[in-house]
């Protein structure tokens, strides 16, 4: 089969698309043929550095998340699974490939009237976005502030952030991105490039109650400023290259909760479940801003890193 092979780390031409053999459905597990893989930031991280959630070294295949049909089930998997719809992480590796073995466990089924490659495009973003709106506990007429809100994670909270009855304001670097932020729901949008960015939120909302930071750095901590008392700050990504680190005990004194993921088993696959029975019921729909051969996912990569992206960028295999 096909696949894409990390040998090294570096930048996004150590991804080189080459051979690789077939996998088998072991005892437990399924093999599927791939028809989209979805990239996450944390993997252009991880294939440049080495750092990142998942421990593997070189050569590997790179990828964590796929989409297609089940083509083969292994000894104690229902084989009425043949053939079905599915999305499934791979653990962390193995997902830039023409076929993937992986748990039977870890299947999701696509649900009826949902298109496969949205459904991939909302397997990592959308059950991230889904926890963070709970975590948060956000209420009706709260004001939530979304950083990197034209991005895959942040695309999906305006719109869950706006459907729990928020006032969402939509940060985002350049007039195209705030400007998709306006089209899915956001009240107020502005752009993190400009020097006076928070002065522009603080003129047209005031205080926030929520942060979502997934930017980290100046971005994170200039937001953090931004949340009243009662407030909470959720920080689940580091696009600028490190968190926002905020104190503890800073947070304590301006009486903000600075609430973290704890993404159990039941809770990812609780939020997954959600998230696909609400994009299949027309309530959220990822942005599936560029897609790219497998062969080319080095470009799919240096797109990423370049910030020239918007919403959910995939592989199609």
């Amino acid at each position: 089969m096909r696949a894409v092979w990390l040998r090294e780390f570096g930048g996004p031409e150590v991804l080189v698309a080459g051979d690789a053999p077939d996998p088998a459905a072991g005892p437990g597990r399924v093999v599927v043929d791939v028809a989209f893989a979805n990239i996450t930031f944390v993997e252009t991280q991880f294939r440049a550095t080495g750092a990142g959630p998942f421990r593997v070294e070189p050569p590997i295949i790179p990828g964590n998340g796929v989409g297609g049909v089940v083509a083969s089930v292994g000894e104690g998997v229902d084989p009425g699974l043949v053939g079905r719809r599915v999305i499934t992480s791979t653990g962390g590796s193995g997902g830039y490939a023409e076929r993937v073995a992986v748990d039977a466990e870890s299947l999701f089924e696509v649900p009826d009237g949902l298109a496969l490659d949205t459904a991939v495009a909302l397997l990592a973003d959308g059950r991230t976005a889904t926890m963070l709106v709970r975590a948060a506990g956000l209420r009706e007429g709260e004001t939530a502030l979304v950083e990197a809100a034209a991005g895959g994670v942040g695309s999906l909270l305006v719109q869950l952030a706006r459907a729990a009855g928020a006032r969402v304001v939509g940060v985002a670097g350049g007039a195209h991105k705030t400007a998709l932020a306006r089209d899915l729901g956001a009240d107020v949008t502005v752009d993190y490039r400009d020097p006076d960015w928070t002065e522009q939120v603080r003129k047209a909302v005031g205080e926030v109650d929520v942060v979502f930071d997934g930017v980290g750095g100046d971005i994170g901590r200039a937001a953090f400023d931004l949340v009243g008392r009662g407030g909470r700050m959720l920080s689940y990504g580091l696009a600028s290259g490190e968190w926002a680190g905020i104190p503890e005990e800073t947070a304590a004194a301006r009486g903000v909760s600075l609430p973290q993921l704890q993404p159990t088993p039941e809770l990812v696959r609780s939020a997954t479940e959600s998230v696909l029975a609400e994009a299949a019921a027309g309530g959220v729909r990822p942005v599936i801003g560029q897609r790219f051969p497998l062969d080319r996912a080095a470009d799919a990569h240096a797109a990423m890193q370049s910030r020239a992206t918007v919403g959910k960028t995939l592989l199609e295999v």
